[in-house]
């Protein structure tokens, strides 16, 4: 009798990633926009044009999403190519051409054909990010670039410990499971090793700040959005999230709540 195939992991199963997490940019969006209360603010799409300021021709951001990063390159680099590329068919509607949907391992683009490539918090999801690094040098030209992000395993920790204590309200164990986090796949602290791997130069710069809220919605939207792998929380969703928001009410009543992020940005260089 053959051994059945290994179930992939929800974060990097292409079935819950296009179907439930990123089917539109609701998601997405909260995640993105509770950084609108960070401090510093890093203009992340900015530092993306600034590291590719020397390139021109064809880029291609791989896992573009909802096209926030496209839509910079396209209103401020008038003179490059932007492809956008995302597993998600739906997601790609509100995306102008040129957007392919397509498989981060299997780029539909020639050897060597690209001057650059973006993969904005997106490695974490496949399976083997090495099989996405080396699919990138194949697409890249001879002193192409690629710039990367992800989010350190310690990040937002403050958030962690909300969950982890609502879950634990509501199991009734004091302490409940830890909240799922997508950078674990893929993060800060093994970003170079990996990149190391296929390319000659890297560099990673971490990006570092305090996100500070005096209202739940920002935190509480954050939180929501990674429904699509309730299944994987070890605790209902819903008693977790009402829980973590009654706790979150109680400690913005005292004063803001006040978050630690820790991402980094890549640039490799092959």
């Amino acid at each position: 009798m053959e051994s059945a195939e290994p179930r992939p992991h929800a974060t990097t199963d292409p079935k819950v990633l296009t179907h439930r997490a990123y089917r539109d940019d609701r998601d997405l969006g909260a995640r993105q926009r509770l950084y609108d209360y960070q401090r510093p603010v890093f203009d992340l799409p900015g530092l993306v044009l600034d590291r590719l300021r020397g390139h021109g021709g064809t880029w291609v951001d791989v896992g573009c999403g909802n096209g926030r990063y496209l839509d910079r390159i396209r209103e401020q680099r008038s003179d490059v190519h932007a492809i956008g590329v995302d597993l998600s068919p739906t997601i790609l509607d509100r995306v102008a051409p040129p957007a392919l949907c397509a498989d981060a391992t299997r780029l539909p683009l020639q050897d060597q054909s690209v001057e650059a490539v973006m993969a904005m918090h997106m490695l974490y999801h496949l399976p083997d990010p090495h099989q996405g690094l080396a699919e990138f040098a194949r697409v890249l030209k001879h002193g192409g670039t690629v710039v990367a992000s992800t989010n350190s395993r310690i990040d937002k920790s403050e958030l962690d410990d909300l969950w982890s204590e609502a879950a634990g309200t509501v199991l009734g164990t004091g302490r409940g499971p830890r909240r799922i986090k997508l950078s674990d796949h893929f993060p800060l602290e093994t970003a170079e090793e990996f990149f190391r791997r296929h390319f000659s130069h890297v560099q990673v710069e971490e990006l570092s700040g305090l996100i500070e809220v005096d209202t739940a919605e920002p935190v509480l939207a954050h939180l929501n959005s990674y429904r699509a792998w309730a299944d994987q929380a070890g605790v209902p969703f819903d008693a977790a999230l009402a829980q973590a928001a009654q706790s979150l009410q109680n400690r913005l009543d005292r004063g803001p709540f006040t978050i630690t992020t820790r991402q980094c940005l890549i640039t490799a260089t092959l």
